[in-house]
């Protein structure tokens, strides 16, 4: 017989659909039986008697902010949420504080991520984004440029956070002969030497690489941490990456530092707030490269977190132990 399960959320958020495609109900099929409709805060009394014996749950972006109250009286035996996106720090609280076992996709939301990151910093060791800007108007100046960049071989690339993702971006650099300094407080000496890294103050980081790359964790004491005492001490062709999060850059500071050498470059994939304000000078640099927060999961790369969640259900229905629930802990650190 199936387990019943149900869906939060909306019934129009064209993300449940592709995160949760046909590929994750084959992987569900005999095993799930899923109620007929998302379940959220409009229509969750219509839901309440069906409710009641459900122990398990899915959703993905705009999963409803459950009180501990709303889910004690309408989720009784809720068991388990698959959350089919990466962060959990604005919901999972309450589910947690009702016994509610939290498993999230964030592994799976940190690989494109460090694929585009791992991407970007090749391709800033070499030069790329200023000379390819200049290249169609003065081809031997914009070579001349690209000289004064490291390349790959040798070069000193920063890592703020070394969590999921930033693990991820060490991992793809390996290949390249990078020699990598990461600042993250939580990260042992045991585990920095697993890596092969070393671990670094943050002042010292950014005056030390050529190029740096945050993944900070989204906490109250990250917000603004990346400042005027950092960026005025990148290097002269250095470069700054951002696929984290953007309330923790000082923006003026960011962009003080760039107007005074524009041979720093900063791309900036997330910007706070988001989009960037249409008088904010970071528009008016040609040092800066914009993108539209696509370093995450996007078209069909949604698809891989809600196989992950189809195979942390599996795990969960045979008695296994998780690979990706979240503890109390772990909400002090990740993203």
């Amino acid at each position: 017989m199936s387990n019943r399960a149900v869906f939060l959320g909306s019934d129009d958020n064209g993300k449940r659909t592709q995160v949760y495609d046909s590929g994750f109900y084959e992987q569900m099929d005999g095993i799930l039986e899923f109620m007929a409709e998302p379940v959220n805060h409009k229509n969750i009394e219509s839901f309440e008697s069906e409710l009641r014996d459900v122990e398990i749950a899915f959703s993905t972006w705009g999963v409803p902010r459950f009180t501990e109250e709303e889910i004690k009286r309408y989720l009784p035996k809720l068991r388990v949420l698959f959350y089919g996106a990466g962060s959990v720090q604005t919901f999972a609280r309450p589910f947690m504080a009702c016994g509610v076992t939290v498993v999230s996709a964030w592994a799976a939301n940190a690989v494109p991520v460090a694929e585009y990151t791992a991407a970007q910093i090749v391709l800033a060791n070499k030069g790329f984004f200023q000379s390819a800007a200049m290249c169609k108007s003065d081809h031997l100046t914009s070579r001349m440029l690209a000289d004064q960049y490291p390349g790959n071989y040798g070069a000193k690339v920063g890592i703020l956070g070394a969590g999921m993702i930033g693990s991820m971006v060490i991992e793809r650099l390996q290949a390249y002969r990078i020699s990598v300094e990461v600042f993250d407080p939580y990260l042992s000496e045991e585990r920095a030497a697993k890596l092969g890294v070393v671990k670094s103050e943050l002042v010292d980081l950014f005056a030390n690489c050529h190029t740096i790359s945050n993944h900070l964790a989204n906490l109250p004491a990250t917000l603004g941490i990346l400042n005027k005492e950092h960026f005025d001490r990148m290097m002269p062709y250095a470069t700054f990456i951002n696929t984290g999060r953007g309330a923790q850059v000082v923006e003026p500071d960011l962009i003080r530092a760039l107007r005074e050498v524009p041979t720093r470059t900063a791309l900036l994939d997330v910007t706070y707030p988001e989009p960037v304000r249409r008088d904010s000078e970071l528009l008016q640099l040609d040092n800066v490269i914009l993108t539209p927060h696509i370093a995450g999961s996007m078209s069909r790369e949604v698809a891989r977190m809600g196989l992950y969640m189809a195979d942390e259900c599996k795990r969960y229905l045979n008695g296994e132990a998780l690979k990706f629930n979240v503890t109390y802990d772990m909400l002090e650190t990740m993203a």
